[in-house]
């Protein structure tokens, strides 16, 4: 490829870096808080916004019972198709586009994409709407060259990242509404990511009987059986630091009990406390061995608690992501041109978090993370009070992305 088709990417993007810098404050303006969910105006939203660029978006609505089922209120997901000739790769570009709710604490408003000493400010302007305009106007900068170029690029943009990507990319390839060759999903730093942790959460409802808290003997009391269950499984927590991933970026496995309810009042005796645990899993760990583990630890504390029970039930299994075969071309072009544009060294590494991108190694397609982002995810500010990104980072993602586009189109 020559350097003058990367200069011409480059010049273009730059010529139109206020026009997507717009684009991005109209993506962040529609809130799409999950929970509760309710992403389809999002969609209908950004499918308008694509038709100026005579993007043409196949909207796929997953059906409301299913997402209901799910906990989340309305999802569709977008594909846009660019074809070009014969031959060649399918290359598909996802984002999502749902996201934690802002909270509090924001210095600027979490839906005005606001600008100030050269970052943009709001929920998912770092992760991960911000590679809706990534990917947009990389595609728009590679057909603005006129090149003849092969196969075909799917804009896809869904809407599940936060409950698992079932509904989101899942539910695209389970249902054969794509099938790429090759996949670059949104990224959350200036690496390239090509493994990632699973992620095993568990819902443990421990069942007591209530009682007045006179007379400690009318009760079973459940808040004493949890503490025991959650002190049995932070000292299996303890014993995973023994363990370590062989993937740069990943250390070891870990447990998070995130969320505790239970009790009716100050003066009853708890008769059922729901906890709920999140266990990263490193990639070279067994999903189905780490969770009969947790299950054991947690049946063998609550057995010897005279008067509990205890019910444990899964709520969220997503795989770790392991590099495939067929992944090195996507690296390789990726890390050349991020050299070039950013004038360091990036690395391919994995990450510690998890995300849909997943799915598509799961269906047997090649897949890297890589868009805009900051050095590192604590830089973003990501699921934090004033999510942010340096608009610079954009315009040189946008670049790295267009430019490899070209290389896998050709």
């Amino acid at each position: 490829m020559t350097t003058a088709n990367y200069t011409r990417l480059d010049e273009w993007i730059d010529a139109h870096f206020d026009e997507q810098v717009a684009f991005l404050q109209s993506v962040l303006s529609v809130p799409t808080d999950t929970p509760p969910g309710n992403n389809t105006p999002h969609a209908l939203h950004t499918a308008e916004l694509l038709k100026k660029y005579d993007m043409q978006a196949q909207a796929h609505t997953v059906p409301a019972e299913v997402v209901h089922a799910a906990g989340l209120e309305s999802i569709t997901n977008l594909i846009v198709k660019r074809q070009y000739g014969q031959g060649g790769r399918v290359l598909a570009l996802n984002a999502h586009g749902d996201v934690v709710p802002p909270g509090d604490g924001w210095t600027y408003p979490p839906y005005a994409g606001e600008i100030h000493d050269g970052k943009i400010y709001g929920r998912a302007a770092a992760v991960s709407k911000c590679d809706f305009s990534t990917y947009v106007f990389a595609v728009r900068a590679l057909e603005s060259l006129g090149l003849p170029l092969k196969g075909s690029i799917e804009l896809q943009f869904t809407y599940d990242e936060e409950f698992g990507g079932e509904l989101g990319p899942g539910w695209l390839l389970n249902n054969k509404l794509t099938k790429p060759d090759l996949a670059i999903a949104a990224g959350f730093s200036y690496q390239i990511i090509t493994a990632h942790n699973g992620c095993l959460q568990l819902e443990v409802t421990v069942n007591g009987k209530m009682g007045h808290a006179a007379v400690p003997s009318s009760g079973v009391d459940a808040l004493q059986a949890a503490v025991k269950i959650m002190n049995a499984l932070y000292a299996l927590n303890d014993s995973y630091k023994s363990i370590t991933s062989k993937v740069p970026g990943i250390n070891h496995p870990y447990l998070n009990i995130g969320l505790i309810n239970g009790g009716t009042n100050t003066n009853v005796i708890p008769g059922k406390v729901v906890l709920k645990l999140d266990r990263r899993m490193i990639p070279e760990e067994d999903p189905a061995e780490v969770e009969q583990s947790l299950r054991d630890t947690i049946e063998k504390t609550w057995q010897a608690l005279p008067g509990i029970t205890v019910q444990t039930r899964r709520i969220l299994l997503a795989r770790a992501l392991k590099p495939l075969a067929g992944s090195d071309a996507l690296v390789g072009a990726l890390q050349q041109h991020a050299k070039t544009i950013f004038n360091e060294d990036v690395p391919a590494c994995g990450t510690p978090l998890y995300a849909d991108a997943r799915l598509y190694c799961e269906a047997g397609v090649p897949v890297v993370l890589y868009g805009a982002g900051p050095r590192t995810v604590e830089e973003s500010r990501a699921k934090q009070p004033d999510e942010r990104l340096e608009l610079e980072d954009l315009r040189r993602a946008t670049k790295v992305i267009a430019r490899t586009c070209l290389d896998l189109m050709r």
